[in-house]
């Protein structure tokens, strides 16, 4: 029986969600896809179990999956896979827009979505056929690199499994349970690459397909996390669903990713609670109307500050997410920012950095401003390139201010007197991982300094 392993490399450093690692789903897709065709599929997910390349032995193919900032990891596995004599086949974001790059490690890499492309390629390999019929493939060849076309996205997901997680290595089970009920996004923000990996409109498994998959949790004492990247873009979808789920007596909670107009149906928000939404996860981005402008998020200030107010009123937490860098913030902008955050009392926050992704429309509208191209530090929490009110050193000051100002010792005093123990659960996680983060960076924050100096 031949056999395919499946890795996912883990990114360098620390955030908030470190402890809580959230597999990406693509590859549980197309293991449990591997799996149903006959070969022996297994998932290493190194955030989990590390990496043993003696693990490796006896495989015929290993594919790996990747973002940016865990690139530079995925490309030294795949130098050493290759070294073992084990072909290695690349997909993931990072990959589908650096194609040449990642053949300098790989064999093949797949663009864009895996599920087809992966099952033609191993329909070529099984019967030793070349790969010219391949969509989506990139490989190179006797005298240059190939790029076969790529295929339009898949309308239809229900032709996908239910997700296997029992092909995770060792069996280790998952604290936070990843499903996706649709993929794509219309809005199309400046810094989001989400559009040129799934496209820009949005589509959908159907409320059977996902129920089935979501009644292997029933009992299961898990959290579930809806993987989409707005769970309630089709507002009569997401009711379906949600009533569906209620119907059925899932005693689990869960959490999502939504966008703030969610507010605008109160009879959804009853339903969300109602069915056990834990926690939404909103891009907020920025309390600076010049920002949101900016970053093409369709979205104000005062449609933000409406819709913690509503989504406090139905008892569901938030985790607010915000972005430092945009040519219009400063300094003023950034404390007004962390104290609106504040003042809303968010269950928690990020405060990221604008970071100029492969494959989304500002990496090429900023290309010229890019500092550093290290692919490891592309994970939203170092500074990459030079705004137009920061100096590079500001920008990340900027950013651990934030962290220390909405995660202060006087703000926790104040999550014990409101009894919001959850609050302040991760109040003290953030507060030690914004300490480890600044004492591991050091070097990097010197270079910023020395940089920002010799700029002035």
């Amino acid at each position: 029986m031949k056999k395919i392993i499946f890795i996912e490399p883990k990114a360098p450093g620390e955030h908030i969600f470190t402890q809580f690692a959230l597999p990406r789903i693509g590859i549980f897709i197309l293991a449990t896809m591997m799996r149903d065709r006959g070969w022996t599929a297994e998932i290493i997910i190194e955030d989990i179990h590390g990496i043993n390349y003696g693990d490796f032995k006896g495989a015929d193919i290993i594919g790996i999956s990747t973002i940016t900032p865990t690139a530079n990891n995925a490309y030294e596995i795949a130098d050493r896979v290759k070294d073992m004599g084990i072909p290695v086949i690349m997909g993931g974001p990072h990959v589908t827009f650096l194609p040449e790059e990642a053949l300098e490690h790989a064999d093949y890499v797949v663009r864009g979505e895996g599920e087809t492309s992966l099952m033609r390629f191993i329909d070529a390999w099984e019967t030793d056929s070349d790969f010219s019929a391949v969509p989506n493939l990139s490989y190179n060849s006797t005298h240059s690199i190939v790029h076969n076309p790529q295929q339009s996205f898949e309308q239809d997901l229900d032709r996908f499994p239910s997700i296997d997680f029992s092909l995770i290595k060792d069996r280790k089970p998952l604290k936070v349970i990843p499903v996706q009920t649709s993929r794509g996004c219309p809005y199309d923000c400046s810094f989001c690459s989400v559009t040129g990996m799934f496209g820009k409109k949005y589509r959908y498994r159907s409320n059977e397909h996902i129920l089935s998959e979501l009644r292997s949790y029933k009992n299961a004492g898990k959290m579930i996390f809806f993987y989409d990247d707005h769970f309630a873009a089709n507002k009569k979808r997401a009711k379906e669903l949600l009533k569906s789920m209620i119907a059925e007596g899932f005693k689990f909670k869960w959490s999502t990713q939504v966008r703030a107009d969610i507010v605008n149906d109160l009879e959804l928000m009853a339903l969300m609670k109602e069915s056990g939404c834990h926690t939404l996860f909103i891009g907020f981005e920025s309390f600076n109307p010049g920002s949101l402008k900016e970053m093409k998020k369709k979205q104000t200030v005062e449609d933000i500050v409406r819709a913690v107010e509503i989504i406090h009123s139905f008892g569901i937490n938030i985790h607010g997410m915000f972005v430092h860098g945009f040519d219009q913030d400063n300094r003023e902008s950034v404390r007004h920012t962390v104290k609106l955050a504040k003042k809303m009392k968010l269950t928690s926050a990020q405060f990221l950095l604008l970071t100029p992704f492969p494959g989304s429309e500002f990496f090429d509208s900023v290309s010229e401003r890019i500092v550093f191209r290290d692919w490891s530090l592309y994970d939203a929490h170092h500074v990459l390139y030079k705004p137009l009110q920061f100096s590079l050193y500001a920008l990340q000051k900027a950013q651990t201010y934030s962290h220390e100002k909405f995660y202060s010792f006087p703000q926790m005093v104040k999550k014990i007197f409101r009894r919001r123990w959850l609050a302040l659960g991760i109040s003290v996680y953030a507060r030690i991982i914004n300490r480890k983060w600044k004492k591991t960076n050091r070097k990097f924050l010197k270079t910023l300094s020395n940089l920002s100096w010799e700029n002035s």
